[in-house]
């Protein structure tokens, strides 16, 4: 089970800030689009791909990637608040499905990316989270975390060296991008 529950947080979110990066747990339009960066940095050429964004939110990656003019092949958005899928549906006109990434079937892609998708989640669920990801993937999964030692609260931290050593199992390469923003870090796991 989560830290908290993920859909009374996000619903009381939505209720306090809109439809904003504040509403999806953000500081900030400006932070979120540095951590949007991050990603897009790892991920190539995707053009010709299928993109799966796990914790979709209200779609906003999907709209960075197309002021970026970095719009993949197809899109998909995955989350597990049906408001936040609704508000992504309308947002980028793209097929958002309300699913359960720990325990309901998720779709096969090119590419898995996820930003903030997994901070409030246990260690043991982040786990099983950033494997199910991989595993749908083809080329890869990217996907960002907050960094700091683990402690009591709502959110999750980690340190890049916990992360490379629990992604080791995966025979996946890894690699991690910090600098970008005081306080996260981004994981990219490609096939080999």
């Amino acid at each position: 089970m989560a830290r908290i529950d993920q859909k009374a947080f996000y619903a009381q979110n939505y209720e306090t800030y809109g439809v904003s990066a504040e509403g999806a747990a953000w500081d900030s339009a400006h932070t979120q689009q540095r951590r949007f960066a991050a990603i897009l940095s790892c991920l190539g050429e995707i053009g010709q791909d299928t993109l799966v964004d796990a914790g979709c939110g209200f779609g906003d990656f999907y709209l960075y990637l197309k002021t970026q003019n970095r719009l993949p092949k197809q899109y998909i958005g995955l989350d597990l608040c049906a408001h936040m899928g609704r508000e992504a549906k309308a947002r980028t006109g793209c097929k958002i499905m309300q699913k359960d990434i720990l325990s309901q079937s998720i779709p096969h892609a090119d590419w898995y990316v996820a930003s903030g998708s997994m901070n409030l989640l246990t260690r043991m669920e982040t786990q099983i989270f950033i494997q199910r990801c991989f595993q749908q993937s083809g080329k890869g999964f990217v996907f960002n975390l907050l960094y700091g030692r683990e402690r009591e609260g709502a959110f999750s931290y980690w340190k890049p060296h916990e992360i490379m050593t629990l992604c080791k199992p995966l025979d996946g390469e890894i690699s991690i991008k910090e600098g970008y923003l005081e306080g996260d870090f981004t994981v990219s796991l490609l096939h080999r």
